[in-house]
C-alpha cells in the first residue's frame, strides 16, 4: 500500500521531476561548483517538506535534506556534477550546445533527480500512512573529480545510517555485485632555477626534467605492481616557452587498484619516485593531496531487492521516435567498440545483445567477485553502511561514457524514462527497507561479513579540505 502510494506520486509528478533534470543537464556545472544545480534540488526538497542543512563537509554544494526523526534511516544519494569539454544538444550528431563547455557525459543530472523524486516519494508514503522512520537525501558534489561523499563520509554525515541507495545512469537494468578500485588523486608540484635554455643552461634546473623522470620511473613500475592496478597522469604546467629553463612543472596522478592497501602501497613506491626525480633533476616538489577514495562493498540482499522492484515496476517502453533516435545514436560506435564494451561488463551471453539497441531486460547480478576497471566515492559509504548503487538503460548499448552520445541521451525522453523508472525503483526499495525488520536485518548482517573485521580509515587526512580553489581555476570562476 505505502509503495503504491509512492509510486502514484512519482507519476503524477513526472513533468516536474523530469524539469529539475533538465535544468541541471542545460546548466552542466563542474565538480564543487554545482552552485544552481544543488540548491534547484535542495529548494525542492524544501518545498515537500524536508530540512536542508548546506554547504556540508566544507563544499558549498553539498547539502543533506532530511524528513522524520525516528529509525530506521535511510539514506538516498544524488549527484549532479557535470564533465568538462562535451557540451552537447539533445541530437544524434556531435553538436555542442555551448563550444568548449561542459556536459553530462555520465547522466548526473538524471542521478540528482532519480534520487531527489524517490526521497521525495519515499516522505509522501511515510507521511500518508504513518509510518516511522527518517529519509535522508544526500546532495552529493564532484564525484567525477573530487570525491565529495569521502569528505562527508569522513566527516560523520553517514553516521546513523542504516542502509544508503543510489542509482546511477547505464546501459541495463542491474543492481550488480561488482565492487571498484580505490584511488588516490595527487598533484607533484615541481620547483627548479630559472634560466636561458641556451646562453647559460647549466645554471638551470629543470622542473620539467623532475616531472619527465618521475614519470618515466612511475612507468618503468607498472611491470612491477599488480596487474589491476591503474595508472595515469597529465602534465598540466610544464613551462612557458622553449628558451627559458622551466622553474615550475606540475603533474596530476590517478593511482587505482582493487584494495585500499595496494593503493597505499603503490603510492608510497610513487612518492620515492618522485623523490629520485629531485636528485636527478636538482629540484624539490611539494604533494598536493586532493582525494582518496576506496574499494567498493557489495551487498547482495539488496541488490535482489532492487532487482524486485524493478521487474514489479516494468522497464520503460520506447516508441518508434525514441527507437530511431536510439538507432542513430548506436550508430556512431563501430561493432567492435560495441563488442569490446559487452565483454567488458562479464555478463553471460553477452554476445547475444550485439543486435539490441536499448536492453529493457531485468537480469539478476552476475558479477559478484568482479572488479570494475573504475573508481567512486560511493565505495567510502558503502563501508561505513550497506549501500547499493543501482543502474537504469539511459543510453543504447555500448555507447561510452564521458562522452557526447551520453549526454545527448540523458537529455531526451530516453533519459527521462530512465529517471522516473529509477526514481520508482528507489523509493519502493526504501520503503521496503523501512518496513520490513527482518530485511534490514539481513542487509546489515551481510554488510559485516563482506567488511570481514576490517576497519575503515578515511584516506583523506583531516587537515585537508576540498579543493575549493582547485575546482573554481577548473571552472574558469577565478
Amino acid at each position: 500500500m505505502s509503495k503504491n502510494t509512492a509510486l502514484d506520486w512519482i507519476s503524477k509528478n513526472e513533468e516536474q521531476i523530469i524539469d529539475v533534470s533538465q535544468k541541471v543537464w542545460e546548466w552542466a556545472e563542474l565538480g564543487l561548483v554545482e552552485y544552481k544545480s544543488s540548491e534547484l534540488i535542495a529548494k525542492t526538497l524544501e518545498e515537500y517538506g524536508f530540512s536542508v542543512e548546506r554547504g556540508v563537509a566544507g563544499m558549498p554544494t553539498a547539502f543533506i535534506a532530511t524528513y522524520g526523526d525516528s529509525g530506521p534511516v535511510i539514506g538516498v544519494m544524488g549527484e549532479y556534477d557535470a564533465l568538462p569539454g562535451i557540451s552537447q544538444k539533445a541530437t544524434t550528431e556531435k553538436e555542442p550546445l555551448v563550444d568548449g563547455a561542459p556536459g553530462h557525459g555520465c547522466g548526473h543530472n538524471i542521478h540528482g533527480a532519480s534520487g531527489m523524486a524517490g526521497a521525495i516519494a519515499a516522505r509522501m508514503a511515510l507521511e500518508k500512512h504513518g509510518l516511522p522512520g527518517t529519509i535522508k537525501f544526500f546532495g552529493c558534489p564532484a564525484e567525477e573529480n573530487y570525491s565529495g561523499k569521502v569528505f562527508m563520509v569522513r566527516d560523520g554525515y553517514f553516521e546513523g545510517v542504516d542502509v544508503a541507495l543510489s542509482h546511477h545512469p547505464y546501459w541495463m537494468n542491474s543492481a550488480g555485485l561488482t565492487s571498484s578500485l580505490a584511488v588516490n588523486s595527487v598533484k607533484f608540484h615541481f620547483h627548479g632555477v630559472s634560466s636561458h635554455a641556451a646562453a647559460s643552461p647549466d645554471r638551470g634546473r629543470s622542473a620539467l626534467d623532475a616531472v619527465e623522470l618521475m614519470n618515466t620511473g612511475v612507468n618503468f613500475m607498472r611491470e612491477h605492481i599488480v596487474q589491476e592496478a591503474r595508472i595515469h597522469y597529465v602534465v598540466e604546467r610544464g613551462g612557458e616557452q622553449p628558451n627559458v629553463v622551466p622553474p615550475y612543472a606540475r603533474s596530476w596522478y590517478y593511482i587505482r587498484a582493487p584494495e585500499r592497501s595496494q593503493v597505499d602501497q603503490i603510492y608510497e613506491w610513487v612518492l620515492k619516485i618522485a623523490d629520485g626525480a629531485d636528485l636527478m633533476a636538482r629540484t624539490t616538489h611539494e604533494i598536493e593531496f586532493l582525494e582518496g577514495a576506496y574499494n567498493l562493498l557489495p551487498n547482495k540482499r539488496l541488490s535482489e531487492l532492487v532487482t524486485a522492484n524493478m521487474r514489479e515496476i516494468g522497464a520503460p517502453e520506447y516508441d518508434k521516435k525514441e527507437m530511431d533516435f536510439a538507432k542513430k545514436i548506436a550508430g556512431t560506435i563501430t561493432a567492435d567498440d560495441k563488442a569490446a564494451g559487452l565483454r567488458q561488463t562479464k555478463r553471460p551471453q553477452w554476445e547475444k545483445l550485439m543486435d539490441t539497441i536499448m536492453d529493457r531486460s531485468v537480469p539478476d547480478a552476475w558479477d559478484d567477485g568482479e572488479v570494475m576497471p573504475g573508481s567512486t566515492d560511493v565505495a567510502d559509504v558503502s563501508w561505513v553502511t550497506p549501500t547499493m548503487e543501482f543502474n537504469t538503460a539511459t543510453c543504447a548499448l555500448g555507447i561510452p561514457f564521458h562522452s557526447w552520445q551520453m549526454v545527448a541521451m540523458s537529455g531526451m525522453s530516453i533519459g527521462h524514462k530512465s529517471l522516473i523508472f529509477a526514481a520508482k525503483a528507489l523509493a519502493a526499495s526504501a520503503l521496503d527497507l523501512l518496513t520490513k525488520p527482518e530485511l534490514l536485518k539481513s542487509v546489515k548482517d551481510e554488510f559485516v561479513e563482506r567488511k570481514a573485521g576490517r576497519e575503515y580509515k578515511c584516506a583523506v587526512p583531516k587537515d585537508i579540505k576540498p579543493p575549493l580553489e582547485v575546482a573554481r581555476e577548473a571552472a574558469g570562476l577565478t
